[in-house]
């Protein structure tokens, strides 16, 4: 019977059912199969309203859509033409990098869908790109950056497994570059078979004019990310600055926008924060199942049972992990999972700075993995289209990132060129 629920479950989600439905009843239906309370869901749905990380997803949602609502995509656009020229696949670079920076900065790909997937994905379209290869671009590319200092993941783990952050902070630029150059050759070699090769070359009058008219697009990341590098801010007053600094300057410099206009904005707000809510409040609970029943143990138990061949442990851990990613918040992993194979991994004489870097490598990409990717699901909601058009859209940058991953973990002295 359970396995007929089970399986109605997985037909549901193929045919389109609301993802927080699905995963809502696969956790009540877990929990019925050990007689656990069903109060958890609700528990857990709760416990995530309260965390203070959804108050600045939330205006950063806010001001990804007031500037989606103005012309900013256009400057933006503009911009990019003026400083790359006749670069084939030049904005979708610009866009890799941007979101990589974000990425580092606020430790959460969801956040970096949420914040710039308004703004970009116009400007990607109105750069002749056609809207599966944009897509697939902004929900693999949103967790880029959780290698690049000063990525919180990093300083976790590093704390977690009293490892020198420093020494994560230099460990993990090779790997973070290397991911950023496979993915942007792709991207200049599509921007070349479609002919997106510019119509001018270099001009510096042209990029001092296109500069000077995005000028306040460019001052914000100054603005918000100089107020975090100087430990003025913490994120969620960085999101709320962020999104003063947007209203202000839509309402009353560019003057794009009015008073009126801001119930478009909120309304698609609160709809996709609050979906996002629902869909991580279900997956927590879910997450409790697994935990409670100690699946993570028993999988790495049984690999330390088995295998004695330390290409084969990092082959199967990058298994194990790219399916951890799928299932858990990255910060919820290094809390429960790094524990577990740290003492595996040295068994293997893997070092603990390497192990983090592939650790973390895994979860980014197992955040864009199908079928439960939790960058597919925030995708879905930011750009309203079907999870399966997504799967479709990821898969050519998934495979892309799957042969950076295997690089880094087979070829160590990528995160240890320094030692």
């Amino acid at each position: 019977m359970t396995f007929l629920a089970a399986m109605a479950l997985v037909l549901l989600a193929l045919c389109g059912a609301p993802l927080f439905i699905v995963i809502s009843a696969a956790a009540l239906l877990a929990f019925y199969t050990l007689g656990v309370d069903h109060s958890i869901v609700i528990i857990e749905m709760y416990r995530l309203a309260a965390n203070p990380l959804l108050i600045a997803l939330m205006l950063f949602a806010f001001a990804g859509y007031i500037l989606a609502e103005g012309n900013s995509s256009v400057r933006l656009v503009r911009l990019s033409r003026a400083l790359l020229g006749r670069l084939p696949g030049g904005f979708a670079v610009v866009s890799l990098l941007c979101c990589a920076f974000f990425t580092a900065l606020t430790g959460a790909s969801g956040v970096t869908i949420v914040a710039l997937g308004g703004i970009l994905l116009p400007a990607l379209l109105q750069e002749k790109y056609s809207e599966n290869f944009s897509l697939g671009l902004l929900t693999t590319s949103g967790s880029l950056g959780l290698l690049f200092p000063p990525s919180l993941p990093l300083i976790i783990y590093g704390v977690v497994t009293s490892t020198s952050i420093g020494d994560l902070f230099l460990a993990g630029i090779l790997p973070g570059m290397l991911m950023i150059g496979v993915l942007s050759l792709y991207c200049i070699h599509k921007g070349y078979t479609l002919g997106l090769r510019g119509d001018s070359s270099f001009s510096l009058p042209e990029v001092c004019r296109a500069a000077w008219e995005a000028k306040w697009e460019i001052m914000l990341p100054v603005v918000v990310l100089g107020g975090i590098f100087s430990g003025v801010f913490v994120l969620s007053e960085a999101a709320a600055v962020t999104a003063l600094y947007v209203l202000l300057v839509e309402l009353f410099v560019h003057r794009e926008l009015s008073i009126k206009d801001m119930a478009t904005p909120i309304m698609k707000t609160v709809m996709m924060v609050g979906g996002i809510i629902l869909i991580l409040g279900a997956s927590l609970a879910f997450n409790a199942f697994l935990i409670d029943q100690q699946i993570p143990g028993r999988i790495l138990e049984f690999m330390q049972e088995r295998v004695t061949s330390k290409f084969v442990f990092l082959l199967l851990l990058n298994l194990f992990l790219l399916a951890v990613g799928c299932v858990l918040d990255v910060f919820s992993a290094l809390v429960i999972v790094v524990p577990i194979i740290l003492p595996m991994a040295a068994g293997y004489d893997i070092h603990p700075v390497h192990l983090g870097i592939v650790f973390l490598t895994n979860l980014q990409i197992g955040y864009s993995t199908p079928p439960i990717g939790m960058n597919l699901f925030i995708a879905g909601l930011r750009f309203e289209k079907p999870m399966l058009r997504l799967y479709w859209a990821s898969l050519p940058f998934l495979l892309l990132l799957l042969f950076s991953l295997a690089l880094i973990t087979f070829i160590p002295y990528l995160s240890l060129f320094w030692l």
